[in-house]
């Protein structure tokens, strides 16, 4: 990897500013892609935008940026991407088009003497020079701006490519398809990534791969509409099969239910009165997972509250230390609290429903209820 430095001013960088969410970003007269491949949405929030607007207008210096040499125009002019600092050039760029103020000035707002400092400011870039793979592993060691890359956008990075494009405009643009119809069932930023994430390990479960593995195999391919279709369906088996919506859901792993239980048949109505019956119950400490316990009746999907030691302890007592399965004697650190009657046929974590069980009875206790679980 070669680098040479280089200064800029900012109206030279300005010139020929489009931001386009179709075409890309790009600027210095056409010749800078702002926006490459591999690099992500703007996720500089308004205090960062006006924090980097800030440190222009006090004529601080910014940290440097890295611009990659990526070949000539048909002038013959160089012709360049933005490697590392794309959120400050973003937020200098959307400043000057008056797309956000700070203190209550936008750019066209400032006296002239202040528009001119901005404009002549000058940003301290690295050119660098070398290969594809030079250049990602460089993206991945210097960042952006010092916020830590989200494991998707590394992998998008390695996988750049015709696939990846199209995976985005399905799940991480602004107004993308993926949130119109899943936002009420899905957790994570959208433009970090972590929705296409979120959809890449549902497939990924379901074909028995990783994501880098489903990635490297369809990078090449011209779009994704095969992830695009296998989510929707997700989706609309998650509305058909749950169609009361709470919160709960988006920290339900749907794609990994849908793999599961896709293909049965289940009455939603049925389904939502164990649903509501477990998410109401204090006894649940894992609410979200009320759908999955719904669809298979195992109650070690819910984290049903464990037994205190005090209810456990006098259990023991109460038992001399023996236990009811085996009849045999153990010392109190040898069992554990069981719960006589399951949460699924009414059981609770109260003294009277409480069991000291010895760790080999417990286990096979738990294993016949998973093996007989019907839910009729």
């Amino acid at each position: 990897m070669k680098v040479k430095e280089k200064r800029i001013k900012v109206y030279k960088v300005y010139e020929g500013y489009i931001n386009d969410d179709e075409e890309g970003v790009t600027a210095y007269d056409g010749n800078l892609d702002i926006r490459p491949k591999y690099q992500r949405e703007l996720v500089y929030g308004p205090k960062e935008q006006q924090d980097v607007i800030r440190t222009v207008m006090r004529n601080l210096p910014l940290n440097v940026m890295y611009w990659v040499h990526t070949g000539e125009d048909a002038e013959g002019k160089p012709t360049y991407e933005v490697m590392d600092g794309q959120q400050r050039t973003l937020s200098i760029m959307e400043f000057l088009e008056g797309n956000f103020s700070v203190d209550d000035m936008l750019f066209s707002n400032l006296p002239k003497d202040k528009q001119e400092q901005i404009l002549n400011y000058e940003l301290f870039i690295y050119i660098c020079d070398g290969t594809e793979s030079e250049k990602l592993e460089w993206f991945k060691i210097i960042n952006i701006a010092g916020k830590q890359l989200s494991p998707q956008e590394l992998r998008n990075a390695i996988y750049a490519g015709p696939w990846t494009t199209s995976a985005k405009r399905y799940f991480s643009k602004t107004g993308c398809p993926a949130a119109a119809i899943g936002d009420d069932y899905l957790s994570g930023q959208r433009n970090r990534q972590e929705y296409m994430e979120t959809a890449l390990k549902w497939i990924t479960d379901k074909e028995g791969s990783t994501i880098e593995q489903y990635m490297s195999e369809h990078q090449h391919d011209a779009n994704a509409v095969q992830l695009w279709n296998y989510f929707s369906n997700v989706i609309e088996w998650v509305k058909a099969t749950f169609p009361t919506k709470r919160r709960e859901m988006h920290n339900v792993p749907w794609g990994i239910l849908y793999n599961k239980y896709g293909e049965n048949s289940y009455d939603p109505k049925v389904l939502e009165a164990r649903v509501k019956e477990a998410i109401s119950d204090d006894d649940v400490s894992h609410k979200a997972g009320a759908y999955e316990y719904a669809l298979d009746g195992d109650e070690r999907h819910l984290s049903v509250r464990a037994f205190p030691d005090s209810i456990k302890e006098a259990a023991y007592e109460r038992q001399n230390g023996i236990c009811p399965m085996c009849k045999k004697h153990f010392e109190y650190k040898e069992m554990v609290g069981d719960h006589k009657t399951a949460f699924k046929c009414g059981g609770r974590t109260v003294p009277e429903n409480c069991q000291m069980l010895c760790h080999k009875c417990n286990l096979i206790k738990s294993a016949t209820a998973a093996d007989f679980l019907s839910w009729g």
